[in-house]
């Protein structure tokens, strides 16, 4: 007779089980962060978690970067009861993608977020009340800084490796240029060097939406029962688009009604056909966990992201460290097209730099990724890209 086992977070093996936030603070003033911007900001409250066990060498971590509304919390539950884990669950784990029996796996929310790192929502030390409008200017190279000090305070000299998608990527690239020394590989999946005009024309459409709602109130909404909501999901709804390809949408949603069969010549429906009603979800899902002031702060650092720009030539930049690299871009991902992913490959090809390319084919666009039914082909690929990489270490 066969017999069901339900598993919880703490019995299934291939969980990382209960998770905790943990959460240091650094850069106490007169060590304030000095920031690209020329202002500075500290303290800095650095919010992270953490799965595996770090080794007595301290030479198996891998830094992961999340993505522009992503957070911390990568793998497992917080709370028994927690309906989702965390965001690449099905890729963090023993024995998954990147394998929590073997590395020890740090991911730490971003500077100027909204979950828990020191951002728009949090107090001003001169003031007590939050940044928000008010919170510096920063760009990728500022949040990279962070967590390299994160990194540093651990006690963890060289990263077995760091791994971003999207806004992740392009903080892999700035570690690389950065901190040469400091990584033995970087994982850069569905990103480039740059944001294309087209995205940065999705972006600005995206805060001109919020500058329009009447409830922002230039940024000084804190404390106040109607937030700006309708702008901050509309700002989603915007951005979500890109993050689907036209045949992902085709295959979810084609072009079926929402509530009946019929159309109902009412232009006061807010949803008459599926894909609206999904954008008005994500819309609405958003403003429930994310910040305004954030959203145009994260979304400027990656309008400004220019690795060419801050570091000079990718085929000189890249070639002062000598990780191996593994680059992923996907067939239908129009935000970041695998023109990108080339020009990236060309440069280190270039440096006579250790690399791997692969374009996996998706239909789900640049957010294939973070998609469940598309993680077996990653873990395919990224999962020995780390084994050879720390044998490789080893043996040195």
């Amino acid at each position: 007779m066969a017999t069901d086992i339900e598993h919880t977070p703490e019995t299934d093996p291939r969980s990382v089980g209960l998770v905790e936030k943990q959460s240091v603070t650094l850069f106490h003033p007169p060590h304030e962060l000095t920031l690209e911007g020329d202002k500075s900001l500290g303290p800095i409250t650095i919010a992270y978690e953490t799965y595996g066990q770090l080794n007595e060498a301290r030479d198996n971590a891998i830094f992961i970067c999340h993505a522009l509304t992503g957070d911390a919390h990568v793998a497992g539950r917080r709370r028994p009861e927690d309906r989702k884990p965390g965001w690449w669950d099905a890729f963090v784990g023993p024995g998954k993608g990147i394998d929590t029996s073997k590395y020890f796996v740090i991911c730490a929310n971003v500077l100027g977020g909204c979950q828990g790192t020191t951002g728009p929502t949090s107090p001003n030390p001169a003031t007590g009340a939050p940044y928000g409008i008010n919170f510096p200017f920063l760009t990728i190279a500022d949040i990279v800084r962070v967590h390299k000090a994160l990194i540093d305070y651990l006690g963890i000299d060289r990263l077995l490796g760091v791994v971003g998608g999207s806004l992740g990527g392009m903080q892999v690239l700035e570690w690389a240029a950065r901190y040469p020394d400091s990584i033995r590989s970087a994982v850069v999946l569905a990103s480039g060097p740059r944001l294309s005009p087209q995205g940065i024309a999705f972006n600005a459409v995206g805060r001109r939406a919020i500058f329009t709602d009447p409830r922002f109130r230039d940024g000084d909404y804190y404390g106040q029962e109607d937030k700006p909501q309708f702008g901050l999901a509309l700002a989603r709804m915007i951005a979500h688009i890109t993050y689907l390809s036209e045949k992902s949408i085709q295959m979810k949603f084609g072009r079926k009604l929402q509530h009946s069969d019929e159309l109902t010549y009412d232009l006061q429906r807010e949803t008459e056909f599926q894909i609206e009603s999904y954008l008005h979800y994500q819309g609405k899902r958003f403003v429930e966990r994310f910040d305004a002031n954030s959203y145009l702060l994260l979304t400027r650092a990656m309008d400004y992201f220019d690795l060419e720009e801050a570091h000079g030539p990718m085929r000189e930049s890249l070639a002062r460290t000598d990780a191996r690299f593994l680059v992923v871009s996907y067939t239908t991902d129009w935000l970041f097209p695998t023109g990108q992913s080339r020009e990236i490959v060309s440069a280190l090809l270039d440096a006579r730099r250790d690399v791997t390319f692969l374009e996996l084919d998706s239909p789900h666009g640049h957010d294939a990724f973070l998609i469940e039914s598309e993680l077996p082909m990653l873990h395919d690929v990224v999962s020995p890209f780390f084994d050879v990489t720390y044998a490789s270490h080893a043996r040195h």
